[in-house]
């Protein structure tokens, strides 16, 4: 009788550690269940909130893009700087069509426009103007400079073979692209380039010019006799 009792006192203890097995697995079933169904819904959460920005970015854009191309074309920049109360000559402006990857001056497509303010994280008027400190920091990082600052003349070709662009348009460039950081240096660089060459009749030797420059006048004037 002993030996029996013994016998069911051990299968008793059998099956009850083979239900706390049973349970802990069915615990841990449980919580990785909760964890999944946690982690699909922050991902869905994620996707919603992206989803509402990109629909707000997409409206704003309709806000100024002109229905028949489709683009924002030069009125509708100028009406979008009017409402973020910035000139339309503003360097900003250079700086955010930069940022879009615009490539055809005076137009930004939905595409630009939603990659720039996607990156901005702008998704109204407002946000988008504080989001412009920011963005001229990041331009004037030595890095992002170097590829801002050619990005400023291509995209001023105006036409599709044009490799070259205006001296007037080119010291308007100077002037927006440079001015800030270097004014004394592109003041004169703007006057030289308003030179009139080769005739040079407008060019005053009394000026305070580079000797390399007047080293060239001199040696154009040589030449040209």
């Amino acid at each position: 009788m002993r030996r029996s009792s013994k016998k069911s006192s051990s299968s008793a203890a059998a099956a009850t550690a083979g239900d706390v097995q049973v349970n802990e697995k069915q615990n841990r079933k449980r919580k990785g269940v909760s964890t999944n169904l946690t982690s699909r819904k922050a991902q869905c959460g994620t996707t919603r909130g992206v989803s509402k920005e990109i629909e707000r970015i997409d409206q704003l854009f309709y806000t100024y893009a002109d229905s028949s191309s489709g683009m924002i074309d030069p009125e509708g920049i100028e009406t979008l700087c009017s409402h973020l109360e910035v000139p339309h000559t503003d360097v900003r402006i250079l700086m955010l069509a930069w940022k879009m990857g615009c490539e055809k001056q005076g137009y930004f497509t939905l595409d630009e426009w939603r990659s720039g303010l996607k990156a901005l994280r702008a998704d109204t008027i407002n946000k988008l103007k504080k989001a412009f400190p920011e963005l001229v920091q990041e331009v004037t990082r030595p890095s992002n400079f170097q590829d801002f600052y050619p990005y400023a003349f291509r995209y001023c070709l105006t036409e599709d073979k044009k490799k070259c662009i205006e001296i007037p348009v080119a010291c308007e460039l100077l002037n927006l692209v440079l001015g800030l950081q270097f004014r004394p240096q592109v003041d004169k660089l703007v006057n030289y380039l308003k030179i009139n060459f080769p005739s040079l009749d407008n060019y005053d030797s009394d000026l305070a010019w580079p000797l390399i420059l007047d080293n060239f006048v001199e040696w154009l004037r040589e030449n040209k006799s």
